[in-house]
C-alpha cells in the first residue's frame, strides 16, 4: 500500500526566520573582519523589539543595531502598521565573551587537532527522488515560498502580501517509495486588509474577510502555482501536478497580523524546514549564528555533502549518514550509514561507513577547510532550507564605522557540490 509523506517550510519574514537571519548576519559580519572569529549569537524579535544574545571571541568590532536594522528591512518589514520594522524596533544586546572553559577545549597548537565545539550527533540525508537530492515534499514547499517571496518584491501581482508566510506539501508514494502525486498543499500568507467593510457591524467585516480569502485563494492557485510549475525542468515532477490537488489556503479566514507582531521568533526554532523536511534525521543542533567549530553546523553540512556524493556516484539511492563527536575531541566518536536497503553496492552499511571514514576527514578542522566555512556565507543558508541550494560565487561589501570597506569574494552553499563523485566511484568500483 502507498503512503502519504508531508514537509513544510517558512518564509524570510516568519518570525523565526528573521531571528535566524540576524543571527547569521552578524556571524558573517564578524567573520568578514576576522575569520577566526568564534561566535555564537542568539535573536529574539517580537513586537517593536529585538534582543541579541550570546557569546562572542573576536577581534572585529561591528555595529550590532545596524547588522539587524539592514536585515529587517531586506526581509520586507519596512512599514509601521507591521507593528515590527527596521527603521523604527529597537535593537538591544546582551552579547558576552566566549567561555574560556569552553575555548580551551577547542583551539589546539596544531589546528588539525582542534577539538569538537560540542558534544552531538549530526545527520546528512540524500535521496535521488529530486535532481537536488532532497525530498520532494520539502523541496516544493521550499520554491512555493520563495516564489512567493520573488512576486511580493515585484509588487505587480498579488501586491497585498506581507512578508510572513508558510507552506506545507504532502506527496503521495506508490508501494517502492516513488512520488506518484502531489496530495495537498498547504499556504498561508500574511496580507493587508485590502478589502473595506461596507459598515462598522461584524456582518460586513465578515464579508470583507470572506472576499479577502476568495481573492487569495484564486491568486495562489492561478498566479503562484503556475510559476512555481514554470520554475521547474523536471517533466517528471511537473506531472505530479493535476486537478485534484487539495488547496488549503490561509485556513484561519485571515492572516493581517503576522511576523515578530504575531508571534516572538526565536534563532534555531525550524531545524526540520533547514533540513530534510522531516525525511532522514536530526541530531537537535540548530545552525544560524554559530562559527564553524560548533560541529552542530559544520559537520551536519560535511553529513549532507558525504550523503549527496555517495547518492549521486550511484552508492545507493537514498542514504542517510551519522556522524558524532564530544566537546574538544577531534575525531568522531562514530559514522553511521543507513541506505533503507536501497544500496547499489554488495555491501553491507557498516562496510559503507568504514569507506566513508576513509574517503572523508572529518576532524572540526579539516571539515571547515574542505568546506569553506570560514568565510560570510551564512545568511544566504538561514532562509528557504540550508541544504539542496545552488553552489555559486558571489561578491559581498561590508562596511564598518570601526574597519575599512572590505569586498570579499565567497563560495556559497559548498556542502552541496558534487565534487567526490569521481572518488566515490573509485573507490566502490563504480
Amino acid at each position: 500500500m502507498g503512503y502519504l509523506f508531508t514537509s513544510e517550510s517558512v518564509s524570510e519574514g516568519h518570525p523565526d526566520k528573521v531571528a535566524d537571519q540576524i543571527s547569521d548576519a552578524v556571524l558573517d559580519k564578524l567573520l568578514a573582519y576576522d575569520p577566526s572569529s568564534k561566535v555564537a549569537c542568539e535573536t529574539m524579535v517580537t513586537t517593536g523589539q529585538v534582543v541579541l544574545a550570546g557569546e562572542v571571541k573576536t577581534n572585529a568590532y561591528i555595529d550590532l543595531q545596524r547588522v539587524a536594522r539592514e536585515v529587517i528591512n531586506r526581509i520586507g518589514y519596512t512599514k509601521s502598521e507591521y507593528m515590527f520594522d527596521g527603521n523604527s524596533c529597537g535593537v538591544l544586546s546582551a552579547i558576552h565573551e566566549q567561555s574560556a572553559d569552553i575555548n580551551r577545549g577547542v583551539e589546539r597548537e596544531n589546528p588539525m587537532d582542534q577539538g569538537a565545539g560540542d558534544q552531538g550527533m549530526m545527520f546528512g540525508y540524500a535521496t535521488n527522488e529530486t535532481e537536488n537530492y532532497m525530498p520532494l515534499s520539502l523541496d516544493l514547499a521550499h520554491k512555493l515560498l520563495m516564489v512567493l517571496a520573488d512576486i511580493r518584491r515585484e509588487g505587480k501581482e498579488m501586491t497585498y502580501l506581507r512578508p510572513d508566510s508558510k507552506s506545507q506539501v504532502t506527496i503521495e508514494y506508490d508501494d517502492n517509495g516513488k512520488p506518484v502525486r502531489i496530495d495537498t498543499i498547504v499556504v498561508s500568507t500574511q496580507h493587508d486588509e485590502f478589502v473595506t467593510p461596507s459598515d462598522g457591524s461584524n456582518e460586513a467585516q465578515l464579508k470583507a474577510d470572506e472576499e479577502m480569502l476568495a481573492k487569495i485563494r484564486k491568486d495562489v492557485i492561478e498566479i503562484l502555482v503556475p510559476r512555481v510549475i514554470s520554475e521547474i525542468s523536471n517533466e517528471d515532477i511537473i506531472a505530479l501536478f493535476d486537478e485534484n490537488i487539495k488547496y488549503h489556503v490561509n485556513p484561519t479566514g485571515k492572516f493581517v497580523i503576522g511576523g515578530p507582531h504575531g508571534d516572538t521568533g526565536l534563532t534555531g526554532r525550524k531545524i526540520i524546514v533547514d533540513t530534510y523536511g522531516g525525511k532522514g534525521a536530526h541530531g537537535g543542533g540548530a545552525f544560524s549564528g554559530k562559527d564553524p567549530s560548533k560541529v552542530d553546523r559544520s559537520a551536519a553540512y560535511a553529513a549532507r555533502h558525504i550523503a549527496k556524493n555517495m547518492v549521486a556516484a550511484g552508492v545507493a539511492d537514498e542514504m542517510l549518514v551519522q556522524i558524532s563527536y564530544a566537546i574538544g575531541v577531534a575525531r568522531p566518536i562514530n559514522i553511521y550509514v543507513n541506505t533503507y536497503g536501497r544500496s547499489n553496492v554488495n555491501m553491507g552499511d557498516g562496510e559503507i561507513a568504514k569507506k566513508v571514514d576513509e574517503l572523508f576527514d572529518l576532524r572540526p578542522k579539516a571539515i571547515e577547510e574542505r568546506l569553506k566555512l570560514r568565510n560570510p556565507i551564512y545568511e544566504e543558508s538561514a532562509s528557504y532550507g540550508h541544504m539542496g541550494r545552488e553552489p555559486k560565487i558571489v561578491k559581498k561589501t561590508y562596511t564598518s564605522q570601526y574597519h575599512e570597506k572590505k569586498t570579499v569574494e565567497v563560495e556559497l552553499f559548498t556542502w552541496e557540490k558534487l565534487d567526490y563523485v569521481d572518488k566515490i566511484k573509485k573507490a566502490f568500483n563504480l
